[in-house]
């Protein structure tokens, strides 16, 4: 039996079904009728059948060209950021400060990995991110910065130091972050295509900018300090205790709203967004390198809140997300490729929690976990087909999945 590109047996594509009950589950999930589609049905169901695959479409050389314009990026990009810490830290400030740096960037990304595990982000990408925050974006910074300077008031050195960090460090910082944003969601929008995207992709490059300005801040104090233990110590407090997320959740603003934008997807969203979402993470930075005397009262009073807010926010991004893959997952079960009791088991949090228990105590850990990321696939593969997005080759992709469903089952229960 040969399928069409819409999913049915012979030539002939569905009619335009109108929308299944629950097809929009939260506000991430929301469908326009016009591009609603049933499922492809499971040729399983009838015997003496096959299933060919339809042609490829034409597809590009995915994200390659990204991550190795982007490794080279950032390999030129450490030509000016590597001169200008060690000159700034010495060599012992510098190793101690890079030491230092790594807790405060191991909490980040363990935060990054926890948000990310539903439908994790391709590794390469997030290594992009990465590098583009801890490189790339110093590296815009400092050959930006200049040209705020010259603007910078010069009545006094006290003047001087707050413009630069309430205005310049505001508006240089955060854009040349969130470029790196909007390179992503240009050249990678397969794996740029909502609000959590958004975030997980917005706290790896904060991490990673971070991570380099730590190893300045730790690295200075050490180097120009007359007593370096203590004032090391007291801007580890500040810097890798108090205030780990703060880069995060300005640039996780602008990584929200570009998410949101993903959904329908084209080129002249993704810039407006870009541009709008600059705005909040400025906002936010401008407010926390604001703080001055009354700093702990502020702190607790204003940026506690602030960050709980973006907790939260997140849980229920989270959980917008658990219930689309389950929405999607049901639609397959009616096409006859999972049992109710299998989207149970894949598209919530504690159905995948005790299927993985189960499995690691038949040994089969690993192969649930790829059934779980399988589906997860499929069900996030189908939500692109339905928002309009590059329809051929999401379904070429649906395909491909729903062909390595029933081996993926078999392998657990075996």
């Amino acid at each position: 039996m040969t399928m069409n590109h819409h999913g049915q047996p012979g030539g002939q594509p569905y009619p335009r079904p109108s929308l299944e009950p629950g097809a929009n589950p939260t506000w991430m999930g929301r469908v326009q009728p016009a591009n609603y589609q049933q499922a492809p049905g499971n040729p399983a169901s009838l015997p003496h059948q096959t299933w060919a695959m339809p042609p490829a479409p034409r597809r590009s050389m995915g994200t390659l060209p990204l991550v190795i314009g982007g490794g080279i990026l950032a390999l030129a990009s450490l030509l000016l950021v590597l001169p200008f810490l060690l000159g700034n830290t010495g060599i012992a400030g510098f190793v101690i400060g890079f030491i230092a740096s790594l807790i405060p960037l191991t909490v980040v990304l363990l935060t990054v990995r926890l948000i990310d595990r539903w439908e994790p982000e391709p590794k390469r990408l997030l290594w992009f991110a990465f590098t583009w925050g801890a490189a790339v974006s110093i590296a815009g910074t400092l050959l930006i910065q200049p040209l705020f300077a010259l603007a910078a008031p010069t009545t006094s050195e006290e003047a001087f130091t707050y413009f630069m960090a309430t205005v310049q460090a505001p508006i240089v910082e955060e854009f040349t972050k969130s470029l790196g944003l909007l390179v992503l969601i240009l050249a990678a929008r397969k794996y740029f295509d909502g609000p959590v995207d958004g975030v997980v992709f917005a706290f790896t490059i904060a991490a990673g900018f971070a991570f380099t300005e730590n190893i300045l801040y730790f690295g200075r104090e050490i180097a120009s300090s007359t007593d370096p233990g203590t004032d090391f110590v007291r801007i580890f407090i500040l810097r890798g205790v108090m205030s780990p997320f703060a880069h995060a959740v300005f640039t996780g603003t602008t990584g929200l709203i570009m998410g949101f934008a993903a959904r329908r997807w084209h080129p002249g969203y993704a810039v407006l967004a870009f541009f709008i979402g600059l705005l909040p993470a400025m906002f936010l930075h401008n407010r926390w390198n604001s703080m001055g005397q009354d700093f702990l009262v502020e702190y607790f009073v204003v940026q506690v809140p602030i960050f709980l807010i973006a907790a939260v926010g997140i849980i229920l991004l989270r959980v917008a997300e658990g219930k689309l893959t389950r929405q999607r997952l049901l639609e397959y079960a009616r096409a006859g490729w999972f049992t109710p009791a299998e989207v149970e088991m894949l598209g919530t949090s504690r159905g995948r929690r005790q299927a993985l228990r189960w499995a690691s105590s038949r040994g089969r850990a690993a192969q649930m976990r790829a059934f779980i990321k399988g589906a997860t696939a499929l069900a996030f593969t189908r939500q692109r087909i339905l928002s309009g997005r590059d329809i051929p080759v999401h379904q070429h992709d649906e395909l491909e999945h729903l062909r390595a469903i029933p081996a993926l089952r078999a392998a657990v229960l075996q």
